[in-house]
C-alpha cells in the first residue's frame, strides 16, 4: 500500500488551512503552495477536489481564497483519503481460486481496520504548533 503524493499534499495544505481557521481572510493559493512546498499547478487540482468533496470552500476575486468548510476537529484523515483517492484500500475484483474468497475477507478486514484508524485522526492533530517545529530523522 502506498500513500499518494496527492493525499500527502492535501493533508499538508489542509493542515495549513486548519492553522488559519478562524482568522480573518482566506488563504491564497500562492501562500499555501509556498508554505507547504506543493507545486502550485498540482495544488490547484487538489484544491478543486477538496472543494468538490465538501472539505473546503473557495471565493474568487481579489479578496478570494480558500478556507475549511467545517472545523478542523470535524475533518478526519479518512475524509481526506476518500475525497482524494476513493477507498482507503481498493480491492481487485478477482476472488476466484481455492483461496480467493478467504483473501477477499482478509483484505476487507484490513480495509476496515485502516478506515477505523484513519477516522481517529482529525485535521486539528496535523497542525504544526509553531513555525520552528521541524522533525529530523
Amino acid at each position: 500500500m502506498k500513500i499518494s503524493a496527492k493525499v500527502d499534499y492535501a493533508c499538508r495544505v489542509l493542515a495549513e488551512l486548519a492553522r488559519l481557521h478562524g482568522a480573518a481572510g482566506l488563504a491564497q493559493i500562492d501562500h499555501l503552495a509556498r508554505v507547504e512546498a506543493v507545486p502550485a499547478n498540482f495544488l490547484a487540482q487538489i484544491l478543486s477536489e477538496l472543494r468538490n468533496g465538501g472539505l473546503i470552500t473557495s471565493r474568487r476575486g481579489i479578496q478570494g481564497g480558500y478556507a475549511l468548510a467545517r472545523p478542523p476537529d470535524q475533518i478526519t484523515l479518512l475524509d481526506i483519503i476518500e475525497t482524494i483517492d476513493g477507498d482507503i484500500l481498493e480491492l481487485s475484483g478477482n476472488h476466484e481460486g481455492r483461496t480467493g474468497r478467504r483473501m477477499e475477507q482478509v483484505w476487507q478486514d484490513v480495509r476496515a481496520a485502516l478506515g477505523e484508524k484513519a477516522r481517529t485522526y482529525t485535521l486539528d492533530m496535523f497542525v504544526s504548533r509553531s513555525p520552528e517545529e521541524m522533525y529530523y530523522i
